[in-house]
């Protein structure tokens, strides 16, 4: 070895290790961190995790709008939901819920959605635009307004009466005889503009030379859209499933202003039945324990999708 590789060596014995610079304090929370974050958890905590609280306090109480319950509030345990199982008009709205979830939001609104993303796909641009502005206007109106459009249109002397009238077929009083489907095809024609765009935007991810293989080796249209476009876009479908669900779940404005639940409460889906028992009766507490229901409801369809996407998805 020769003598300045041997300095070099005792150099480097004798030198003080340096110390490796440790990631995780980069991570660490000190205080000159923290007391910036300090109004929005303020923020959190009084407009977010205060009224959770609040909520699931109210649940377990008798807390009403008048009477005994609005002087003299007291705990009354899982009252609340026992009263929720044992009655009728609870299950008739549970029931109505998932008709109209399934036929406006898993079928119908997924279904138009996906329809009108591949007829888009290949329209010209001028037909694309036009109906993409007619779609999504119908979505961007507000709730009470595409309501009453849609009450007028369903309604006894309406616009479809006229039309089956022009056309030799006798009216119908769909907002009585069949008010959760009058209200299911009105959220289908105020919601498929979401899944539209969403479909629109898996589609333009699946690579066109795989069609051009699939159409070479004989595979038609549905076969194609079998084996290639339901397999692709499996993750936009569970994402858009579980949203449009949640969203449907929670719709009030557009069935409140087509048939306020009714008639004989055939169209009281949980939301407005919350609302009846809430605010119509004064009873707060039960009103908000079916809110916490519905919510329960709302997470079992969640975890349900989560289950249809593929496993690297999920991590």
């Amino acid at each position: 070895m020769s003598t300045a590789a041997a300095a070099a060596d005792r150099t480097m014995a004798t030198e003080p290790r340096r110390r490796r610079p440790n990631r995780r304090l980069g991570n660490r929370l000190t205080p000159a961190r923290a007391v910036p974050m300090i109004p929005a958890a303020i923020l959190l905590l009084a407009f977010m995790a205060g009224p959770i609280v609040y909520s699931l306090y109210l649940a377990f109480t008798d807390k009403a709008i008048r009477g005994d319950g609005a002087a003299n509030t007291r705990l009354v345990g899982v009252d609340n939901f026992v009263d929720a199982f044992t009655d009728g008009s609870f299950w008739n709205s549970v029931l109505l819920t998932l008709v109209f979830t399934i036929i406006s939001a898993v079928i119908g609104q997924n279904v138009l959605g996906m329809i009108l993303a591949l007829l888009m796909q290949r329209a010209n641009r001028i037909v694309s635009f036009a109906v993409t502005a007619i779609v999504i206007a119908a979505w961007i109106l507000p709730e009470v307004v595409a309501g009453y459009l849609l009450y007028t249109f369903f309604a006894d002397e309406g616009s479809l009466n006229t039309i089956l009238a022009t056309i030799g077929l006798p009216g119908q009083d769909m907002l009585f005889s069949a008010p959760i489907i009058a209200v299911s095809f009105a959220n289908i024609w105020r919601g498929a503009a979401f899944s539209m765009l969403v479909y629109s935007a898996a589609l333009t991810a699946v690579p066109e030379d795989v069609y051009e293989s699939a159409a070479l080796d004989g595979a038609g249209p549905a076969r194609r859209f079998r084996s290639i476009t339901v397999p692709l876009l499996r993750p936009a479908i569970a994402t858009n499933l579980m949203l449009t669900t949640l969203q449907t779940l929670s719709v009030f404005g557009l069935i409140f202003i087509m048939t306020g639940g009714g008639p004989a409460q055939k169209s009281q889906t949980l939301p407005l039945y919350m609302y009846e028992q809430a605010f119509s009766y004064g009873q707060l507490g039960y009103g908000t324990a079916v809110a916490l229901l519905l919510l329960l409801i709302g997470a079992l369809a969640s975890l349900a999708y989560l289950r249809l996407l593929p496993e690297e998805e999920k991590r």
